[in-house]
């Protein structure tokens, strides 16, 4: 006699996808559809409200900006208000820092133009289906449990488990990507890393940047600027992302910074 056999089901990690765009929208879920997400999708901010009011979730959302009706903003902020805390990254053309501000402010983890690759937003996707493993009840047990998927180092808290950063115990604006560049810097205290590393930890390995066999590099100072000034906003004597000219940048915890 045959022993039976078990077949146990992996369920496909899902993602709600809300753009105005049908086009868009239609390609872009069948990319993630054929990375193996179950894409669920709308075309307008109330209808993806209703959804999730009825059927809560921690599932991510991919939200467009500019919606008739209820625009990006409008929904996070509704979702916020209302207490729900699923992941949010904004897909959207406006690339005007006041708006990554807002969204940021508002609890979103990442701002993304919508003309990158797809593996850029597959990265993201999959940082937090990561860190979200478990993460309901992680967050319950403060950032001082122990928490194996915590550090420190001096007055900077990781937690990799929530894709959060601390500085001196407040919480850092950090997108996805800002918050791997911290994370690499800081963990290899005093170490240099170049500007292509830096590079191809936000873009992958070998990614051609434009503007010249240099143009990385301006990319690179870029991001680096926006990660010293949230840190200001914190702590306006921050000092401890050091450049390396024509080389890179160092994290150092006891001395003075570069400049960019």
């Amino acid at each position: 006699m045959m022993a039976a056999t078990t077949i146990v089901e992996t369920a496909s990690p899902r993602v709600i996808l809300v753009d105005d765009d049908d086009l868009f929208r239609e390609s872009l879920g069948l990319n993630l559809s054929e990375e193996g997400f179950n894409v669920i999708d709308f075309d307008n901010g109330a209808d993806v409200l209703s959804y999730l009011l009825n059927e809560p979730s921690l599932d991510p959302i991919l939200l467009d900006w500019r919606m008739p009706g209820l625009d990006g903003l409008a929904v996070l902020r509704r979702l916020r208000e209302a207490r729900m805390n699923n992941p949010v990254i904004f897909l959207t053309m406006l690339s005007d820092e006041i708006y990554e501000e807002a969204a940021l402010r508002w609890g979103a983890v990442d701002f993304i133009d919508k003309s990158r690759r797809l593996p850029i937003i597959l990265q993201r996707l999959r940082l937090i289906a990561e860190g979200t493993k478990g993460s309901s009840s992680s967050q319950e047990e403060g950032k001082d449990s122990g928490n194996p998927l915590s550090s420190r180092i001096g007055d900077l808290e990781i937690r990799e488990d929530i894709m959060r950063a601390y500085w001196k115990g407040e919480q850092l604006d950090l997108t996805l990507t800002e918050f791997a560049i911290v994370c690499f810097l800081a963990t290899g205290i005093g170490n240099d890393v170049s500007y292509r590393q830096i590079y191809d930890l936000v873009h992958g390995k070998d990614f051609v940047a434009g503007y010249g066999t240099d143009g990385y590099k301006a990319n690179v100072r870029s991001f680096i600027k926006r990660i010293r000034k949230k840190f200001r906003e914190i702590d306006d004597s921050f000092e401890h992302i050091e450049n390396y000219p024509g080389f890179g940048y160092r994290w150092r915890n006891d001395g003075p910074s570069g400049t960019a």
